[in-house]
């Protein structure tokens, strides 16, 4: 994923990339590459729309340094703590490069069965596995990019592996795809130190070639086809920090979702290598890092390849790919994707909107600061979520072993006893006349979550499922609850209101209803740490 800065710039209208895109195979199937053909024959298959939540494995090796998101490219940024802390850990860039923290990345006590397990009774019903990140290492068996966990690292297909459990234990599975910006991401490899005894020495992008690897661990592999190449290389002779870096911003450090202008063969290689990700391993769900689809054309061609593959497979193309800040058009091709952020509203489309309980790639610090989400924060936002048609998808962050840490595990006990009483109200269900009543209000759009304020008891949020309608508190109320939508007057009061319950406690509970709302008298045992309301009765819903 991508830090906060990926609001910078966005080029990522998609449409105006064509032009710079190298000519591609026309697609002979139902669906054509553009947006107008996607538009017209896609719809969001319901097993999404029941599923409501997911869990993400985004691991790979910038998990081993167990210092947060985007260590590849910091740790060749000169002034950035991430560099600080790589060139004390591990050396000098110009002598220990990413590739190095590859060979480091064994997976020796990942236990797949075992966090499905968990995963699963924690509530998801889908589980996507990261297949690559902007570090353009291949997590699967490719055939058109060596650099793979075949190869190097760990030695398996991650992609492979997590696909079986995950079916085995009757789950939806997804790939998350995140290449298309290694061509500009990677650059800094190819930079230099502007201060210090080493100034002006390029760091191990620039200098490796294939020939290097003769009896090395990478013999056999090109280092330039991991790192791209030299796309967009910073000029010699900037002489301090705060000059390259702010160069590096201005230049390779935008989100950039254009095809790189003088490298058409990356442009072909992601397309050859996402396609061959779909055909192996026949995913129910395809995650794009990007704004609306990536490469231009490119991206429309894969997921016109993806739709159609999968109808042949099923006899439907009842698969999701996701993208981010789409137009309306783009909605009805593929599934908005809202990365640590929120909607304002009851959205007409299925959408997504996927965080993580700490930060994308596994930070000690972060573990050590008591910095997660807890369980809660989680089934606040899902029901906030769910309420407006939405899923969510939630990453757990792994060690470079395979493992997550006792916290994580506390987060996962703690979704899994709340599912275990109000799942029924999850799962299946649909959104109601409106999402909800309440104080607290979002301001619409990604990577802000860290702005939200906290949830209250008075934020309620509804959902409906064969014919009942929940209404799900974020917290318990101090006294009697009032829902001011449920009224005997109003916009929203339509139906009667004939029994009430509690999720999880059994008896029917004492209401009123009048003017003012419908009031229950909640019991003093708390079947879970927020309370979920069935109420029924004709023409609720």
């Amino acid at each position: 994923m991508a830090l906060n800065r990926r609001d910078i710039l966005n080029l990522g209208a998609g449409l105006a990339a064509a032009s710079a895109t190298p000519a591609l195979a026309a697609n002979k199937g139902g669906f054509q590459p553009s947006w107008g053909s996607l538009a017209a024959g896609y719809k969001t298959p319901d097993w999404f729309r029941d599923a409501k939540l997911g869990i993400w494995s985004h691991w790979g090796p910038q998990c081993v340094p167990e210092y947060g998101d985007w260590y590849g490219r910091q740790m060749y940024i000169q002034g950035n703590g991430v560099y600080d802390h790589h060139v004390k850990t591990y050396g000098h860039p110009t002598k220990f490069g990413f590739m190095e923290l590859i060979n480091r990345w064994k997976a020796e006590r990942w236990d797949p069965e075992g966090l499905m397990k968990k995963y699963q009774a924690a509530g998801a019903k889908y589980f996507m596995s990261m297949a690559n990140h902007h570090d353009n290492l291949d997590m699967f068996a490719s055939r058109h990019h060596a650099w793979n966990t075949l190869r190097v690292g760990p030695g398996r297909d991650i992609v492979g592996t997590w696909e079986k459990v995950a079916r085995a234990h009757g789950m939806r599975f997804g790939v998350s795809n995140h290449a298309a910006h290694a061509w500009h991401w990677w650059q800094t490899a190819y930079g230099y130190d502007a201060e210090g005894p080493l100034k002006g020495q390029r760091y191990d992008a620039f200098r490796l070639t294939k020939a290097d690897g003769q009896g090395k661990w990478w013999q056999g592999l090109d280092p330039q086809e991991l790192y791209t190449g030299r796309n967009m290389l910073i000029p010699d002779g900037v002489d301090n920090i705060k000059a390259a870096n702010a160069w590096h911003d201005a230049h390779d450090g935008e989100w950039i979702e254009t095809p790189p202008p003088n490298n058409p063969g990356f442009t072909r290689s992601w397309l050859a290598r996402q396609n061959d990700l779909v055909d192996r391993y026949r995913p129910d769900m395809v995650y794009f890092d990007n704004y609306t689809l990536p490469l231009g054309q490119a991206g429309l061609e894969a997921t016109a390849h993806y739709y159609n593959q999968a109808h042949a497979w099923r006899g439907a193309s009842d698969v999701v790919v996701t993208g981010k800040k789409l137009s309306p058009l783009q909605r009805r091709g593929i599934v908005e994707d809202v990365e640590r952020g929120f909607s304002d509203r009851l959205r007409p489309e299925p959408w997504q909107t996927d965080t993580c309980i700490g930060n994308w790639h596994y930070d000690r610090g972060l573990y050590d600061r008591d910095g997660y989400k807890s369980a809660k924060d989680v089934i606040q936002r899902l029901i906030d979520v769910v309420s407006k048609n939405g899923c969510l998808l939630v990453s757990i962050p792994q060690r470079g072993d395979g493992t997550i840490d006792d916290k994580e595990e506390k987060v996962l006990e703690g979704m899994a006893g709340w599912i275990a009483v109000n799942g029924p109200a999850i799962h299946a269900s649909r959104p109601w006349r409106i999402y909800g009543e309440g104080p607290t209000r979002f301001v619409e759009g990604m990577q802000n979550e860290g702005d939200a304020k906290p949830f209250q008891a008075t934020d309620i949020r509804f959902v409906t499922k064969a014919g009942d309608l929940y209404a799900l508190p974020m917290a318990w109320p101090a006294g009697e609850l009032v829902i001011e939508s449920l009224a005997t007057s109003g916009p929203t009061s339509a139906g009667e209101v004939r029994r009430v319950e509690l999720l999880g406690a059994g008896e029917p509970l004492a209401f009123v209803r009048d003017g003012k709302g419908l009031r229950v008298t909640l019991p003093g045992a708390r079947p879970a740490f927020t309370p979920v309301l069935k109420i029924s009765g004709p023409g609720l819903t």
